[in-house]
């Protein structure tokens, strides 16, 4: 039987500076995304990467005294561990200065001038060299000194007039506002959508889509003097990584089921990209979903406010599972959320340690001494376990997969953190270490209905934290092959008799050294 196919990207990161935490955030989020779609019996294909070229990385090069391609290759390094050190399973790291990304860029852009979309003509506006965009006057604020900036970015414009390529983006205008219509999933979360829809509604101008006052990206097809326009060069980053135009992986996975990326670069995602893709004949992805920023005490990190949170600081203090699991329960996805240390330590030793992770060590630990280090032999079942393994299977899993639809990943979580309370308190309530005494054969029931609902919850965490749940499935005996969705559930029990390894912690408590010292 052949798997539905799913492909996921995030944003492409900007290579003119080191990763932060807002980067490991959108990467987590796609990966979790990615290993929830796999064990979900889907065919996904997984891209991250880095975008290395513009005016901006190589007035960065210059700065440190290196040829641009060093720069790049430096940092694009720095990006691509960040990745693996957070577990992220993506299929391909994809690096814009490659040369098949070139040709497709290439290709794609000839066939915007066949269609008649690009023309030559001189640009005279204000642009940003660090947000890679030009801004209309009604963008724009005048400073106390004269000088502009960005209303939105705050970053400063200067006046450009040079020769330039134009796309006919105001051709698209009715084309884009039809889509946003036709297909309101399109744009996610719906006022991301909104904010779009206004902003097309009030007129698209052509776009400038070539510069010729630095060589550092892709030369213009037929006019090598005029370098692309980074967002031609970006986002054609999604079909070349695929082999576009012929490659057997365009084939299989475009058009896109989600591109995941920072609110900021929306507008370029939801109109440029879809407008490109028209002119060049070409299926749209089926949604751009934009998630919000990290903040701290609503303000957004920087190293001048000392509140930065480093990914490698995070990973020491918490571990990769814990660090990914923090970032995806903090905030909301989509939205802005706060996140801190202490916000981080008090949910991670709540929700893992405490409530998690006191489940499967207590649960094991009494099957350990009490079952003969085996998977206990259950007798009939009351309706407090009916209802609590009902609680864990088939329902635990379609209300998760909904969330996950909605990429609402912290309402996934709490789907089966309830869960897991809710076996907590059956524990408590049935009270197994009396019933050692007074009805054996009931405490092994019981022992049987907790370690069942462990397996489950072993499954459902994969993707969140995925090195934590091996190690519980391990300790109930999960083979390696029954570690996907479609074993939750009754029809795949424990079978009673086989035996367990010896219990060990999986999600150790989290101790604060500054509360430490106070303590």
């Amino acid at each position: 039987m052949t798997k539905p196919h799913f492909y996921i990207t995030t944003a492409i990161s900007y290579v003119n500076a080191a990763p932060h935490i807002g980067h490991a955030y959108e990467a987590i989020g796609a990966d979790v995304m990615a290993r929830f779609k796999r064990l979900d019996g889907y065919d996904v294909y997984f891209l991250t990467g880095t975008d290395e070229h513009g005016q901006k990385v190589e007035k960065s090069a210059q700065a440190q005294g290196k040829k641009p391609q060093q720069f790049a290759d430096e940092i694009a390094a720095l990006f691509e561990g960040m990745c693996k050190s957070f577990d992220v399973s993506n299929d391909q790291f994809i690096r814009t200065t490659a040369d098949f990304h070139k040709k497709a860029c290439q290709h794609i852009w000839k066939k915007m001038e066949e269609n008649g979309d690009i023309y030559l003509h001189t640009y005279a506006g204000w642009y940003s060299m660090r947000d890679e965009a030009f801004y209309g006057e009604d963008e724009l604020t005048t400073l106390p000194d004269g000088k502009k900036i960005s209303t939105e970015s705050k970053t400063p414009v200067e006046w450009v007039e040079e020769e330039s390529y134009f796309f006919k983006l105001s051709a698209y205008t009715d084309r884009l506002l039809k889509l946003y219509e036709d297909q309101p999933e399109f744009m996610q979360p719906s006022f991301r959508r909104n904010e779009v829809v206004s902003f097309v509604k009030q007129g698209l101008k052509d776009l400038s889509i070539s510069r010729t006052t630095f060589d550092w990206g892709v030369p213009v097809p037929g006019n090598p003097k005029h370098i692309m326009y980074v967002w031609v060069d970006a986002l054609t980053n999604y079909i070349s990584a695929l082999g576009y135009p012929d490659g057997e992986n365009f084939k299989k996975y475009w058009p896109c089921d989600v591109h995941l990326i920072g609110k900021d670069i929306i507008r370029f995602h939801a109109i440029y990209w879809p407008a490109f893709l028209m002119s060049a004949g070409l299926p749209l992805p089926k949604r751009v979903f934009g998630h919000g920023f990290l903040l701290t005490a609503g303000e957004k990190m920087s190293k001048s406010l000392g509140n930065v949170i480093a990914p490698r600081d995070m990973i020491d203090k918490y571990g990769v599972d814990a660090s990914r699991y923090a970032l995806m329960r903090e905030a909301t996805f989509g939205q802005d959320g706060d996140i801190s240390y202490p916000l981080m330590t008090a949910r991670i030793n709540a929700e893992l340690a405490n409530n998690l992770g006191n489940l499967v060590q207590r649960t094991l630990s009494m099957i350990n001494k009490n079952c003969d280090a085996k998977v206990p032999q259950p007798g009939i079942l009351e309706d407090a376990d009916k209802d609590l393994l009902q609680k864990a299977g088939q329902a635990m899993l379609i209300a998760v997969r909904g969330e996950f639809e909605k990429m609402q990943f912290s309402r996934a979580i709490e789907e089966f953190i309830s869960v897991s309370h809710a076996a907590n308190m059956y524990i408590d309530e049935q009270a197994p270490w009396t019933l050692k005494k007074t009805d054996p054969a009931r405490m092994a029931t019981v022992l049987y209905v907790l370690a069942e609902v462990i397996r489950n919850l072993g499954l459902i965490i994969q993707p969140f934290v995925p090195n934590a749940a091996q190690k519980i499935m391990d300790q109930v005996a999960v083979p390696a092959h029954e570690r996907d969705f479609s074993f939750i559930g009754e029809a795949h029990a424990l079978k009673a008799g086989t035996p367990l390894p010896a219990p060990a912690g999986v999600f150790p408590r989290i101790v604060d050294e500054v509360v430490a010292k106070t303590a």
